[in-house]
């Protein structure tokens, strides 16, 4: 293990934070998930946030699934799914390839425009109706939530990009995006695992924070109920991005 690593104040808030925030938007705020990979790579290289947090997500997994387990659709998913797991191949292909650097850039990046997305998905997705079981388009996005999930966990605006013109039932929604992430987080296993990821140190970490999960996600269906999502949403993609300007910022200076 390394124990410099573990008496560091700022990754054990950075952890904890990040693991926080996963259950907050497992518990309700959808798309805040990809807050989790840019905090804690302020203390840590991304590959290796990546690989602590994925036991996490696989374990929060599980239990959406179970909660959403006859609410999905299935022609959405067969749609999909076969570009994110070329997209997960493309990002476990390249990972040996390319230095830290360049992964916190790619990182970097993933924070600073989803938050732009999120602001103008509204304005974006009007009049896409032609997304409508439009085959290679699912196919792309579907590779590039492969992907930004490989790379950050960051699958999610792609995937919603476009699973929200379809026009499904919000709760069919909801599942069939957890089914999508279920598979995604379960492929990218093999690929974490070659890339040597899931070392006794980093299962380590990953246990001692999965007590984190229940609680972050009890914590997501209480704010759910409590405060202005409208507000919580802008605090939280302003922090994404302000996240992400860092990142770039100690790459490209």
């Amino acid at each position: 293990m390394n124990p410099e690593m573990l008496s560091d104040p700022i990754f054990i808030v950075t952890a904890i934070f990040a693991v926080l925030i996963t259950g907050i938007s497992k518990g309700g705020f959808g798309g805040l998930g990809l807050f989790a990979v840019p905090i804690l790579s302020l203390s840590i290289s991304p590959v290796q946030a990546a690989g602590i947090l994925l036991p996490i997500l696989i374990v929060m997994d599980w239990v959406s699934v179970w909660a959403y387990r006859k609410h999905w659709d299935k022609r959405l998913l067969y749609l999909m799914l076969p570009g994110a797991i070329v997209g997960i191949a493309i990002g476990g292909l390249l990972a040996d390839h390319v230095s830290e650097g360049f992964v916190r850039l790619c990182v970097g990046l993933i924070a600073v425009i989803f938050p732009i997305y999120a602001v103008l998905g509204a304005s974006l997705r009007t009049g896409a109706d032609w997304l409508k079981g439009n085959r290679p388009m699912a196919w792309l996005s579907g590779s590039v939530a492969g992907f930004t999930s490989f790379v950050a966990h960051a699958g999610g605006p792609p995937f919603q990009a476009y699973a929200l013109p379809q026009g499904l039932d919000k709760r069919i929604f909801a599942g069939t995006s957890v089914m999508f992430f279920f598979v995604v987080n379960a492929v990218k296993l093999v690929p974490y695992a070659l890339l040597g990821q899931f070392d006794r140190t980093n299962l380590i970490i990953s246990a001692a924070l999965i007590p984190l999960a229940p609680i972050g996600v009890l914590l997501g269906v209480w704010l759910l109920k409590r405060i202005d999502q409208v507000v919580f949403y802008k605090v939280m993609y302003a922090l994404i991005f302000v996240t992400g300007v860092k990142l770039l910022w100690d790459v490209l200076v």
